[in-house]
């Protein structure tokens, strides 16, 4: 028998298919007493070669040195990569020319398999939950039905997460445009999320950044979900949804692993980016890849979405150029909701509920009054109904008037006061004590702009959260112990000058109304 077929037979055989399953080659050496068949490490060989020429010197050394081999068994060739971000990344964007390589090679490969390795492996491989690189995906429905698109990492042991982020935040199926209730208040944000859902590649962008801000329970994570549930249901377009935790967390990860050049590179290739909460975005390192990201986004025609609880100009952490370039595209606010919107918000979560609990009924008087009376966000309106779906159930009864007033008593509270900018104070102070708002902010020293200025520096400290370093950047750069000496000198005369006191507190209502 000749050394071909002694080769070939061994190939085929089970002992040595077993010892195949356990087994990685590196993407430049063979480990030392184990080793692929001759005609496996010679195709491994050339095909490396095929795609560094394919792809390029760069493209090969950041996307595929680390790729090793499993094994070739049938028509399906089995690699591993370190880190689920590489496995996502090369998934999304590489997948037909890995396939094609392979194929150039050996023919009658159909597939590819990718999977995540770990450092110990084990005795056999598990398959991946996803479809192996190179097959149809099966299709989705819209975005109520499909599941939540996260990677999995097969693997029976923990790997590194440098690049969990790529893989996006986790997203409720239940948050589509199909269950967003619309108002006066939603109306302009969500026409403009329904048409950045709704684009495709190459379409050009009308609003970039688009960017919602609203107070808490209002529905812009509502939004940006459904947002990213209606693009991921065009296989043209790659829609990730980011919190601003978890892109901190992926940043600072792929740092300590040395691997920060793919993460931008991989944030950099996606068509829609959407990140929720930009309010807990901090570090300066955190928040100067954030503006290199949005720039390289903007300035390539891709789609950025993003929602805060402030306007771009209230986001006092970030750094200016990030707040101007949000500030350049559309910002539109979510407002508070109204009795009307109330209410059709709790006939949409009863008719949720009664789908999985078809005897569940609310009267309509019962829904009017838990619409008049708890006016503070949407998630006390869904707890409302949760409230009474759970005694209604658990203790066999109706819902009746005196039971609501009863079980969701808590969530009646006054409203939440007005929350006061910055700007609106200049702006009332400058008119009240006829100055301009650019006196307020200059460095004019005379006594009709020094006593509005100071005043307007005292209502900033007494109704805003704002810090005094902050509002002393907002009053023309001014340093903190200039807002403090004001603080403490309106205080003082409020205490002493009935006229003065009597002032401020007209302009504490006019700000508050």
């Amino acid at each position: 028998m000749s050394a071909a077929d002694i080769i070939t037979a061994l190939a085929g055989s089970h002992l040595n298919q077993k010892i195949r399953t356990q087994m990685t080659i590196s993407a430049e050496t063979i480990p030392t007493g184990i080793e692929l068949a001759d005609i496996e490490r010679d195709q491994w060989a050339r095909f490396k070669g095929r795609l560094r020429t394919n792809v390029g010197e760069d493209f090969y050394t950041s996307w595929f040195a680390r790729m090793d081999l499993e094994r070739i068994h049938d028509d399906c060739v089995h690699m591993t990569v370190p880190t689920k971000f590489l496995k996502s990344w090369i998934q999304a964007h590489y997948a037909d020319r890995v396939l094609a390589c392979w194929q150039s090679e050996a023919p009658s490969v159909k597939r590819i398999e990718l999977t995540v390795r770990t450092a110990m492996r084990c005795a056999a491989p598990v398959k991946d939950a996803k479809a192996p690189l190179g097959q149809p995906r099966p299709e989705l429905g819209n975005g109520a039905s499909r599941p939540a698109p996260e990677l999995r990492n097969t693997a029976t042991a923990p790997v590194s997460a440098s690049h969990d982020a790529l893989g996006g935040s986790p997203l409720d199926p239940r948050l589509t445009f199909a269950t967003f209730v619309m108002g006066r208040s939603n109306t302009l944000a969500h026409a403009a999320a329904r048409q950045v859902a709704e684009g495709r590649r190459g379409d050009s962008v009308m609003f970039n950044p688009l960017y919602i801000h609203a107070g808490v329970g209002l529905g812009k994570t509502h939004l940006l979900q459904a947002v990213t549930w209606a693009g991921n249901s065009n296989p043209e377009r790659k829609v990730l949804y980011l919190t601003a935790e978890k892109f901190m967390y992926g940043f600072v990860a792929a740092l300590k692993s040395q691997t920060a050049l793919a993460f931008k590179e991989a944030l950099r290739g996606i068509d829609v980016l959407v990140i929720d909460d930009l309010q807990f975005l901090q570090g300066k390192s955190t928040q100067s890849e954030f503006c290199h990201t949005l720039n390289a986004l903007i300035d390539a025609g891709r789609q950025v979405v993003i929602a805060a609880d402030r306007p771009p100009s209230d986001l006092e952490s970030l750094d200016d150029r990030v707040r101007s370039r949000l500030a350049g595209g559309l910002v539109v606010e979510m407002g508070s909701l109204g009795e009307e919107l109330r209410l059709e918000i709790l006939k949409s979560r009863v008719s949720a509920a009664k789908a999985h609990h078809a005897t569940f009924d609310v009267p309509m008087p019962v829904l009017e009054y838990l619409a008049k009376t708890i006016t503070h966000n949407g998630r006390d309106l869904e707890g409302a109904i949760n409230r009474l779906l759970a005694h209604s159930k658990l203790n066999a009864t109706t819902v009746t008037l005196e039971m609501a007033e009863r079980e969701v008593r808590d969530l009646v509270r006054p409203m939440e006061p007005k929350r006061v900018k910055i700007e609106d104070i200049q702006r009332v102070v400058a008119r009240q004590y006829n100055v301009s708002r650019s006196d307020l902010l200059s460095s004019r020293r005379t006594a009709n702009v020094v006593r509005p200025r100071q005043v307007a520096m005292y209502l900033a400290k007494t109704l805003t959260l704002r810090s005094l370093p902050e509002i002393g950047r907002r009053f023309g750069g001014r340093d903190h112990t200039t807002v403090l000496h004001a603080v403490r000198k309106i205080e003082a005369l409020v205490a002493k000058d009935v006229s003065l006191s009597d002032e401020v507190e007209l302009l504490k209502r006019q700000l508050q109304e």
